[in-house]
């Protein structure tokens, strides 16, 4: 880790230590590609499909970097974590893993999937109401009580460097690239992609995406101070998060180079093309960077462009039920 206090937390040297731990144990997952989405985009366009990803979503490649560099008095006690879903799931799978006990603090509307799936991995899940609490508060008076370590989601070192994996393995199949699409939620996985990017893909264009209804990160970057939402109204639950970290922050000012939103409606789009077209079962926060190429947030054209879809971990009869009345794309 870096010890220039005004940015850089987190180097490429860090990500090339996580993939060597990750080897093995994180699937590698798959590049897909698709001449409908190239001759609609007129574009080159390679999807990482980390929807593929152990327990469905990058967010496991972090948090087993993060899991397994515990000492073992660490491991002993335990790691707590809040999430609406896949970090839960990742950091539950992680401790499964690893023989550490894994509390997560989950709110009440998060995904019923999602839920069931980190109980499924073995861990206690605590609900909370978002309305009233805040998951972090929840969570440190939890790891007051019983002494856990905190493993959140995504402004962590380790976390950070994990997620830059997923990068790191597309441009190393790939080879270089124009534009680099990253779904944004705290900006682990974009932070991470923006730093393998520079040190693989030097000449790439690195653009982070969020859900209109929580932009807080595209206003952070833009205006140069960190801005916050609270508990945005959107179908990309991965997205939800109020605002980037003490670490995602400065390193998203300083090694992405755009920020784009994109309404609810155009992920609907967009996630049925992946569902009917690509055959590829991604949930809707997963689609961030696609729905920015199809809407035209960003300019594709003529180009060799990476879109990371993040996950998979969708509740299908409710999503199904929105995209009644969404037209097919291309």
């Amino acid at each position: 880790m870096s010890n220039d206090p005004l940015s850089v937390d987190v180097t490429y040297d860090d990500i090339a230590s996580a993939a060597r731990l990750l080897d093995g144990i994180a699937h590698r997952t798959p590049v897909a590609t698709s001449r409908t989405l190239n001759a609609l985009l007129g574009a080159t366009c390679f999807l990482k499909c980390e929807n593929l990803q152990r327990m469905g979503a990058f967010k496991f490649r972090g948090a087993y970097n993060a899991v397994s560099r515990l000492g073992e008095a660490e491991r002993r006690r335990g790691v707590i974590a809040y999430s609406s879903g896949n970090h839960a799931q990742a950091v539950a799978l992680a401790g499964r893993l690893l023989g550490v006990p894994a509390t997560i603090v989950m709110p009440e509307d998060a995904p019923a999937v999602k839920r069931r799936a980190t109980e499924g991995y073995g861990a206690r899940v605590v609900i909370y109401d978002p309305r009233k609490e805040r998951r972090e508060d929840v969570a440190q008076r939890i790891a007051g009580e019983g002494g856990a370590i905190l493993i959140p989601p995504f402004d962590h070192p380790h976390v950070i460097a994990g997620q830059g994996t997923a990068a790191k393995e597309l441009f190393e199949e790939v080879g270089p690239l124009e534009l680099l699409l990253v779904p944004c939620g705290g900006g682990g996985l974009l932070s991470g992609s923006a730093l393998a990017a520079r040190a693989l893909s030097p000449g790439c264009q690195v653009v982070g995406v969020e859900p209109e209804a929580g932009d807080d990160a595209t206003r952070s970057f833009k205006s140069g101070v960190l801005c916050s939402v609270h508990n945005p109204d959107t179908l990309a639950d991965g997205a939800r998060t109020p605002s980037l970290g003490k670490l995602t922050f400065p390193l998203v000012r300083q090694f992405v180079d755009d920020m784009v939103t994109v309404p609810d409606e155009a992920l609907l789009g967009a996630l049925r093309f992946v569902w009917e077209r690509l055959k590829l079962v991604v949930e809707p926060t997963a689609v961030l960077g696609l729905a920015a190429a199809l809407q035209g947030r960003v300019d594709v054209a003529g180009r060799r462009v990476g879109v990371i879809l993040s996950g998979g971990n969708v509740d299908v009869l409710a999503v199904a039920e929105r995209l009644r009345g969404i037209p097919v794309t291309g």
